[in-house]
């Protein structure tokens, strides 16, 4: 497993990381790399002794670990390890590891693309603008484009960090500020009144989805501080719907994987208004704390959570056979 990282998610990824290690399937032995917040990279025993010899990834003279590990896990969250950036690595290093490559990681933490390939499946989503932090745009511009509320979001961030729900036009500069610390992309999204729906997916080329979920959020909306911190939200799960919506939704989430082309598993987020769906965001390495809904909706699709970490790691060397086929 490799958890912890340089993204401002580095604990949430710690605390992912521990739920993935007590569940972890018998026959496998997990080894533990943890990358510090400034990046160095440590053996460690475990999730929770952090303390170990510092050492560079790559090159490798010197080190056995392509002996010792037989496949390697990510569960970094946000940049730095759910972009791209670590499954370039691992793909110059040629070992094997769970979860999507590089483009599906990359297109799945990048809210601007990712929506641009949800449209081009022909998935709806909710109007949206993308900013450049050197970008000049006006407020009336956006006045016509937008009604209010809106969302601003970093364009490269998960775990709600960053956003902000704007309702009145005189928050918007200092919530496009708060986005801007955290990336040089912002996009701005129509708010609309709409339950939030989640769906979990599982596999390479035939992904199958989970039974959805629903997010009852304690605040305006589901945000860091109630993810992880307070822990009031509710959840149903499975969340009761209609045999029409429940499989469209399903489909989507699906259609969703497939769009910026996901590997090995991921979650998709979705909002319901009325009967009208909108895909919001997919996440390539999703929470996997003990309250993430990725395990949980597993959990009642028949699927516990150590053999779900073990069905996991058999779809990461089934991918790794046929791309090494491939080559």
């Amino acid at each position: 497993m490799i958890f912890g990282g340089r993204s401002s998610e580095h604990e949430i990824s710690i605390i992912s990381a521990k739920s993935v290690y007590k569940n972890f399937p018998r026959g496998y032995e997990p080894v533990c790399i943890y990358i510090t917040k400034e990046g160095k990279w440590k053996f460690v025993k475990n999730p929770w002794e952090l303390e170990g010899e510092e050492f560079s990834f790559l090159p490798w003279e010197g080190r056995d670990m392509k002996e010792r590990i037989d496949i390697y896990f990510p569960l970094l969250h946000g940049p730095f390890g759910e972009d791209g950036s670590l499954q370039g690595l691992l793909e110059l290093a040629e070992v094997p590891y769970v979860g999507s490559g590089i483009l599906g990681s990359a297109l799945g933490m990048d809210k601007a693309f990712m929506k641009m390939a949800f449209e081009k499946e022909g998935l709806p989503v909710v109007n949206y603008r993308v900013i450049r932090k050197w970008e000049e745009v006006s407020l009336e511009e956006l006045k016509r484009e937008f009604s209010l509320p809106v969302f601003v979001k970093p364009a490269n961030l998960g775990s709600s960090v960053g956003i902000t729900k704007v309702k009145s036009w005189d928050e918007l500069s200092g919530a496009l500020q708060e986005a801007f610390s955290h990336d040089y992309k912002a996009v701005v999204e129509q708010g609309v009144e709409a339950r939030e729906i989640e769906c979990s997916v599982l596999g390479n080329e035939e992904p199958r989805a989970s039974l959805p979920g629903e997010v009852i959020p304690y605040r305006e909306f589901y945000d860091y501080r109630d993810k992880y911190i307070e822990g009031k939200t509710k959840f149903r799960i499975p969340v009761k719907l209609s045999p029409e919506l429940e499989g469209r939704i399903r489909e989507y989430a699906v259609r969703a994987f497939r769009a910026v082309e996901a590997w090995g598993f991921a979650r998709v987020d979705f909002f319901l208004e009325g009967e009208k769906i909108y895909v919001n965001e997919i996440n390539t390495i999703p929470g996997f704390t003990e309250i993430s809904m990725f395990p949980k909706l597993w959990e009642v699709s028949g699927l516990p959570f150590p053999k779900l970490v073990e069905k996991l790691i058999e779809l990461g060397f089934e991918r790794w056979e046929k791309w090494r086929r491939k080559g």
